[in-house]
């Protein structure tokens, strides 16, 4: 289910690239490439579909995100430690005394 939702939201963000690429908020884009208004995509229309479209997308980009993080694999993943956290394990007590070998003069 994770890599479904990984795969949408891959989806959804091409969607939301090419739909903010085509507009334009200086007047220019798709939009202006109608000339008359009576179309049935005219220049307005046309940029209240992008609007929508790119709120659409947001929503479905944040709850495909809530959703992708509800859905990770947690059992899956291995308890492992660093190997910087296991040198430090295995390094010896810095405050034990060593034990001398030599014997001990009285």
């Amino acid at each position: 289910m994770f890599t479904l939702i990984t795969v949408l939201i891959c989806v959804v963000c091409v969607f939301m690239i090419l739909i903010v690429l085509v507009q334009n908020s200086k007047g220019g884009g798709l939009a202006s490439n109608f000339a008359s208004s009576n179309q049935v995509l005219g220049v307005r229309k046309t940029t209240d579909f992008l609007e929508k479209a790119t709120w659409t997308l947001a929503g479905t980009l944040l709850v495909l995100c809530i959703l992708a993080s509800a859905f990770i694999p947690r059992d899956e993943v291995e308890t492992t430690t660093s190997k910087i956290q296991q040198q430090v394990d295995e390094l010896p007590d810095p405050f034990q005394v060593p034990e001398s070998t030599a014997p001990v003069a009285e």
